[in-house]
């Protein structure tokens, strides 16, 4: 390649680079600015529908963050509703998959024991059977439409919940990363969590409240 040949290929790929920056920053911007209103839309299905009697947590592998919301919203739940609401995970990925030692051990530090769990693939039947399906990036709640079927009104994006639209949408995958990606990460899903909690809390008391009527 001549000297002018290899000149014009670093031109392209620096403009393709530079295209690359300026659509992720746009993407981020976008994100930022919506996240009041879809924070608002997703509270506002969760109080529109019944309250789920069983809700399906969903990450890629089923290893880090949807077993943490798993057993995370069934300790913000109130008693009586532990009881009532069954709360599951799985992933997208083969199954009986441990958690890392890490995440069992930031866990463990936010009073979570994850020792026991093995990851769960999902399946048609566990999908069917969830209320209410959590995932932890919009293109997983996109997959689940694609394959499954699901009604878009019962999905929720977790991280529209956060009240901070710092973490943008999607709860960032931990994985294979050191402790202290685990502690943010860990750390927003049990304030989007304990918002579930009280939204499905609310919503079943109002329920009890037109039944008592």
């Amino acid at each position: 390649m001549t000297l002018i040949g290899r000149a014009w290929s670093v031109l392209r790929a620096s403009g393709r680079a530079a295209l690359a920056r300026a659509w992720h920053a746009a993407q981020r911007w976008l994100d930022l600015a919506l996240h009041p209103v879809r924070r608002q839309r997703a509270l506002a299905r969760l109080a529109a529908r019944p309250a789920p009697s069983t809700v399906l947590m969903v990450c890629h592998g089923n290893i880090c963050r949807s077993p943490y919301a798993e057993v995370a919203l069934r300790a913000a739940l109130p008693d009586p509703f532990r009881e009532r609401i069954r709360v599951v995970s799985a992933g997208f990925l083969a199954g009986e998959r441990p958690a890392p030692a890490v995440a069992i051990e930031v866990a463990a530090r936010r009073g979570r024991d994850l020792r026991a769990h093995r990851s769960r693939a999902l399946d048609a039947d566990l999908v069917r059977g969830a209320d209410l399906v959590v995932v932890m990036e919009p293109r997983q709640a996109r997959a689940l439409q694609w394959f499954y079927g699901v009604d878009a009104r019962a999905v929720l994006v977790l991280g529209d919940l956060d009240a901070s639209a710092a973490g943008g949408r999607a709860i960032r995958d931990p994985i294979f990363q050191p402790a202290e990606v685990f502690e943010e990460c860990y750390a927003r899903i049990d304030r989007c969590v304990q918002v579930l909690a009280e939204a499905i809390t609310a919503t079943a008391a109002r329920r009890g409240q037109r039944e008592r009527r």
